[in-house]
């Protein structure tokens, strides 16, 4: 099971494994618990969530829907729950893990958004027969992690930087914009807003046209309505209305022509 619309290197990934991905619905408090049901019901056999920072919605796993989805992988036990926690450090929300809801589990926390992409350092845990085979498979490739870079991100994860608050700001900021210019939009966490719109292609381009570069939402979709992903982590406060403005004008049907 895999949230949709999901991160798109992990839809790429799960076929390259040799795996079947089946898509589940996510809203801003994460996976749909009804999905997840059905899915477990028709024979899926591991579920990958984004605990924060969603991307590209932005949802966040509240505490009510990880005590609905425990309640319910709980009649699975066999089943793997692998939990993404790259928003660590970038999020002002609390974490609500599912671990411990079936015998097989693993949480990640990256320091790659928080402190930067090139410490690809993370902490990892889970149940003991996870660990070894993740640890197994380690041995396979890298053998180990670099210690500098252990203790360079170790130090650098006891700072506050802001970056929260700050994102935060921002993305609030474009979603309340946009809802003034009457413009759908989704981002509970993170710095990522989701945008859904009538069709990707000609939103892109009206967007590119006004100087704005946006990612289609078919790189990370399966079955979810279109959309386009709109990232803040670049954007200056003061530089906010005018996006919203060209989002709107974007995601406006085009104006009727006559000819002849």
């Amino acid at each position: 099971m895999v949230e949709d619309p999901g991160w798109g290197s992990l839809l790429d990934l799960v076929p390259a494994l040799g795996l079947r991905a089946v898509p589940v619905a996510v809203d801003d408090e994460g996976p749909a618990p009804e999905a997840v049901a059905d899915a477990l019901r028709d024979g899926a056999r591991a579920l990958i969530v984004t605990a924060r920072a969603q991307n590209p919605t932005g949802a966040a796993v509240s505490s009510a829907r990880a005590e609905r989805l425990r309640e319910i992988l709980a009649e699975y036990p066999a089943t793997l729950v692998v939990e993404d926690d790259h928003g660590h450090g970038i999020v002002d929300l609390p974490l609500h893990p599912l671990a411990g809801a079936t015998a097989h589990w693993a949480l990640v926390r990256s320091g790659a958004k928080a402190l930067g992409p090139d410490l690809r350092v993370a902490h990892f845990t889970g149940d003991p027969t996870t660990v070894d085979r993740v640890s197994g498979r380690q041995r396979l490739g890298p053998g180990w992690v670099s210690h500098l870079l252990q203790e360079v991100v170790g130090e650098l994860m006891g700072a506050a930087t802001g970056a929260a608050a700050s994102y935060g700001a921002r993305r609030d900021a474009l979603v309340v914009e946009l809802a003034a210019r009457g413009v759908p939009a989704r981002g509970r966490s993170g710095m990522n807003v989701w945008v859904p719109v009538p069709e990707e292609t000609s939103a892109v381009s009206r967007l590119l046209r006004a100087g704005y570069a946006v990612a289609p939402g078919a790189r990370f979709r399966i079955d979810a309505p279109p959309g386009v992903r709109l990232t803040v982590s670049g954007l200056a406060p003061r530089e906010i209305p005018a996006v919203a403005e060209a989002v709107a004008e974007a995601v406006r049907p085009p104006a009727a022509r006559r000819h002849g």
